[in-house]
């Protein structure tokens, strides 16, 4: 009996696309400010790192081992974060990505330990004060996206799966957030010879592409390969931050 197969990016490759983007985006951020459509490019970054923390908290073996990797990564990240976004060692009125990916993590694990004890009203309430509180939290601390990027971590995780109210709850999810909170730059777009604006920020809805082609499968992995992501974020912001320097100098 044949197997129908379906297209689909593993894992590996939805971590290497994410990076990809991101570093589009800081190329704008350093190097190319001129080129716009690097940034709006990366605006695909973020919730595919959002999406994929999610689904990496539901396939750890060791949840304190993954937070813990984590909580350092974004420690070794916050210097080259700081000296690339604000000129400076210390840079407190905004926190790298990691800390937003971070508290989202948090505040999942509060939810499905809430879950777990399989009381409808328990759950409800813990969703709703995570949530709210997340948000706070996010903006307060000042992280990357704020509380805005907070609520794209609990829209993967209360619209996990692959059902069409799943995709539905994403998409009307991450408009809200993507679209009415974050809001952003507005781009003239003419069609039929009428004008309409476009948000910036609203192009971060096109990620949920590759994220719905995503079917499970992990794809290439290895420690050195996990690892590699994640040093890929501090590293890559310190050779831009080096190379600024050295161009301007």
């Amino acid at each position: 009996m044949n197997e129908t197969r379906h297209f689909d990016l593993s894992a590996a490759a939805l971590h290497i696309i994410a990076m990809t983007f991101m570093l589009m985006d800081h190329l704008w951020a350093t190097l190319l400010p001129a080129q716009e459509w690097l940034t709006c490019v990366g605006r695909l970054a973020f919730p595919i790192f959002a999406f994929m923390t999610v689904e990496g908290y539901f396939h750890t073996h060791d949840l304190r081992k993954y937070l813990r990797r984590m909580l350092v990564f974004a420690l070794l990240s916050e210097i080259p974060f700081d000296l690339m976004y604000g000129g400076t060692w210390f840079y407190p009125v905004h926190q790298n990505v990691i800390w937003t990916l971070l508290l989202g993590l948090l505040g999942i694990h509060l939810m499905e330990k809430a879950r777990k004890k399989q009381k409808l009203a328990l759950y409800v309430l813990t969703v709703v004060l995570v949530v709210v509180l997340g948000a706070v939290l996010g903006t307060l601390g000042m992280v990357d996206y704020y509380g805005a990027g907070v609520l794209t971590m609990f829209v993967f995780y209360l619209f996990r799966g692959r059902k069409w109210w799943c995709f539905l709850g994403q998409l009307l999810a991450l408009y809200w957030v993507n679209v009415e909170l974050l809001s952003g730059l507005m781009y003239p777009v003419h069609i039929l010879g009428t004008e309409i604006e476009l948000c910036q920020q609203g192009l971060a809805l096109l990620a949920l592409i590759p994220i719905w082609i995503y079917r499970g499968r992990q794809g290439y992995h290895s420690r050195p390969f996990q690892y590699a992501c994640y040093a890929f974020y501090p590293v890559h912001m310190l050779v831009l931050v080096m190379v600024l320097n050295f161009v301007n100098r």
